[in-house]
């Protein structure tokens, strides 16, 4: 990570530690990364099924549908796409679209704080360029 060498002596010691103070949150979250596991995109669904057969008890009573049966849904391209688990494969799958959610809300977390430090990175510069 680059940073911008700063004089002490020409620039304001509170705006100095604000750069400071954010890149180390910067550095914080940026560790967190390394904790992320296996991810994927999607949503695991449990789902309890009609047959479709008029003489079955599912068809008239909701607490007597078959299953449950497992699906990973997400979007691709603009479409939706379902993607049949074993019982034994939905846990990993939950587990993997768990971390994928985890790792959106640090990637927006990196991206707000980089910008920050940016703008404070270009004052200082700028700051620089006047003195």
């Amino acid at each position: 990570m680059s940073r911008v060498s700063v004089s002490k002596s020409k620039v304001r010691p509170a705006a100095r530690a604000s750069l400071e103070r954010h890149t180390q949150r910067f550095l914080e979250l940026r560790r967190g990364l390394e904790q992320i596991d296996y991810f994927c995109k999607g949503t695991v669904l449990k789902r309890m099924m009609k047959c479709g057969k008029a003489q079955c008890a599912c068809a008239s009573d909701a607490t007597k549908r078959h299953g449950p049966y497992f699906e990973l849904t997400y979007k691709t391209n603009g479409k939706t796409v379902n993607v049949k688990l074993s019982p034994e494969a939905a846990p990993l799958y939950r587990a993997a679209a768990q971390q994928y959610r985890k790792l959106k809300t640090l990637l927006n977390r990196l991206d707000k704080l980089s910008k920050t430090i940016l703008r404070h990175q270009a004052k200082l510069a700028e700051s620089m360029r006047q003195d």
